[in-house]
């Protein structure tokens, strides 16, 4: 599995303006968008991103009528021994109502959520990645590995981050595209469970926060009852540009 190519990459910022654009041009819309019961939703953000990289998605979701928060913990530079500690606190804060939090992971987020699922499955009511890589294969296949090597003096020894997609207890979407300029799509893909699945979607991987087909998931997603999870389906207008992909090889 190689690295994405270098002119995924180095367009990722342009194509990324164009979704956010689209984005911006489709809030008229907003209120078609699958709207389910209030509850908490925790966005959290990809590598060497903040909180001000999720406020679009997270507006959005708050019109909606959710509860949503970033997480609070700066930077996201990797698994710092600050991250490790903090960020179950403040899953344990949000899920403090007795309401199970939706988690929205975004690239290295995704992958922290999916850590919070598995150790508290009891706190999380549903996932949904974006762009996350849960294969060990994205060491050699990922454009952001050389940066994340660099900082790992100050990661947490031992810190566990990639699981190769095993079936959680929560339900989970996760999200990818195939033109993604940050990770090779196959390493996003997770493995084939009644509560998992994989949904494509075209764009970038540093536009999935505000890519339309993405919003219409994660509003899907979040719409869906406790209990009563079902694999998505894309209505006519996404069809061309959301797709569910199969189950994950060995």
């Amino acid at each position: 599995m190689k690295k994405p190519s270098l002119l995924s990459a180095v367009t990722e910022p342009i194509r990324a303006s164009g979704e956010f654009v689209t984005s911006v041009g489709l809030l008229p819309f907003r209120s078609r968008l699958p709207i389910g019961d209030p509850h908490t939703v925790l966005v959290l953000p990809g590598f060497m991103a903040t909180d001000r990289s999720t406020v679009p998605l997270r507006r959005l979701l708050s019109s909606l009528g959710y509860d949503t928060h970033g997480w609070g913990l700066g930077r996201n530079v990797g698994p710092t021994q600050r991250v490790t500690r903090d960020m179950p606190l403040v899953l344990d804060r949000l899920a403090a109502a007795g309401q199970p939090v939706s988690i929205i992971g975004w690239s290295l987020g995704g992958i922290y959520a999916r850590q919070m699922a598995a150790r508290t499955a009891d706190q999380v009511r549903v996932i949904v990645t974006l762009g996350t890589p849960v294969r060990k294969e994205v060491r050699q296949a990922s454009n952001a590995q050389g940066l994340f090597d660099r900082l790992s003096a100050f990661h947490t020894p031992g810190h566990p981050l990639l699981d190769d997609g095993d079936p959680l207890d929560v339900p989970v979407t996760a999200v990818h595209t195939r033109a993604d300029g940050v990770v090779h799509w196959e390493t996003c893909l997770v493995r084939d469970a009644p509560n998992a699945e994989n949904l494509r979607v075209t764009g970038s991987h540093t536009g999935l926060g505000f890519n339309p087909a993405v919003a219409y998931i994660i509003a899907d997603r979040l719409a869906q009852p406790i209990g009563g999870w079902a694999r998505f389906e894309a209505p006519a207008p996404y069809q061309r540009v959301i797709s569910h992909v199969g189950r994950l090889s060995a």
